[in-house]
């Protein structure tokens, strides 16, 4: 008796756990998630990219909206690769991918931009190759789009050489002696600038003399050559300065180099900004330190940073978790020094160099 009393109170124990997993909420990582639909390239397949048009826009993806069992944000991305790596185990492991956002459903790539996708990932310029693109959705787990092969003829980027001058208020007007932007592209230029007070107007020059120079058209943003029209930065500060003779635009970008960590009154959340000194090429700050750590970064974000692997040396290194050690409070001179001609195409250098003097 006591055996199939037993057996009874084994089976009544399964009917209770059966009937609780009913009542339990539905187990949503069981459900398939798909897209909906092939995702759609715009305007076709098949690209001829010429330097010439690098600011036009290369290729529109877009797609339908994926739907997770959870009501949640979806997290988009767009990933490139060659054929030979879209399968076995390590499929897809050396694609480039390009976040895209939150629920946003659509991505153009300038011509600029799509050619250094497809030359990062080995294409050999002048020649049509195959390249593969699909989408992910990402939120309790990652889903992909079915592959789309496209044919891409990348360009190789001309090595150029030149300069353009920026005289302005921020130094008398002097061309002799203003801010040069350097050549990036055939016909656009790049370089830094450090406004203060109400110093904002400047024009550009194509030489260190006054024969041939451009002011502001219509607006602002617009170049019109021999236009007596002064050109104006938004307001002081720091800005990257491009210039598009091609197309006859600016634009200024917020753009500054800082020190961050204990040493500085910021700590490790907010940067002391440095200014740029156009006539050295160097970021510069004079600042009150007391004892603690010392490194650099971009705009007040970890996305760039410098810090040393040896406190004894200058030299810095990208993404290096080092810092300097301040151990003396006092007014320090720090300078930083980086070769940053062209990093939206080229990356910023592995290295910089700095200096940190007590006064």
């Amino acid at each position: 008796m006591k055996k199939y009393i037993n057996r009874l109170f084994a089976l009544t124990a399964l009917l209770i756990v059966g009937a609780a997993c009913e009542n339990d909420a539905e187990l949503t990582y069981l459900k398939d998630v798909q897209f909906p639909s092939e995702i759609k390239i715009a305007p076709n397949t098949t690209f001829v990219l010429l330097e010439d048009n690098a600011d036009n826009d290369a290729i529109t993806i877009s797609w339908d909206k994926v739907t997770f069992p959870i009501e949640a944000p979806v997290t988009y991305a767009v990933q490139f690769d060659v054929p030979s790596d879209i399968t076995g185990s390590n499929a897809w492991l050396h694609a480039t991918r390009i976040e895209v956002g939150q629920d946003v459903l659509t991505k153009t790539f300038s011509v600029r931009d799509f050619n250094k996708i497809a030359t990062d990932l080995g294409l050999p310029a002048g020649k049509a190759n195959k390249l593969i693109v699909r989408v992910e959705a990402q939120m309790d787990r990652k889903v992909f789009s079915k592959n789309v092969e496209l044919s891409v003829t990348p360009y190789e980027k001309a090595i150029v050489f030149g300069e353009i001058y920026m005289p302005g208020d921020y130094q008398g007007w002097a061309v002799e002696t203003a801010s040069a932007l350097t050549a990036i592209e055939k016909g656009v230029y790049q370089g830094y600038m450090t406004a203060e007070g109400t110093a904002l107007a400047f024009k550009l020059n194509t030489a260190r003399t006054w024969a041939e120079f451009y002011g502001a058209g219509a607006t602002n943003e617009d170049l019109v050559r021999m236009d007596d029209d002064n050109l104006f930065l938004p307001s002081a500060g720091s800005y990257q300065i491009k210039v598009n003779l091609n197309t006859l635009k600016w634009s200024a970008t917020a753009y500054a180099w800082g020190i961050v960590g204990t040493a500085q009154s910021g700590g490790w959340d907010n940067s002391t900004p440095m200014k740029y000194d156009h006539q050295t090429k160097t970021w510069k700050v004079t600042a009150d330190l007391v004892p603690g750590a010392l490194k650099f970064r971009l705009n007040n974000s970890w996305d760039i940073n410098y810090g040393p692997a040896d406190e004894s040396k200058n030299v810095i290194t990208k993404d290096n978790a080092g810092a300097y050690t301040i151990s003396e409070a006092g007014t320090y001179e720090v300078t930083f020094t980086i070769d940053e001609t062209d990093p939206n195409t080229n990356g910023y250098p592995a290295t910089a160099i700095c200096s940190i003097v007590k006064k």
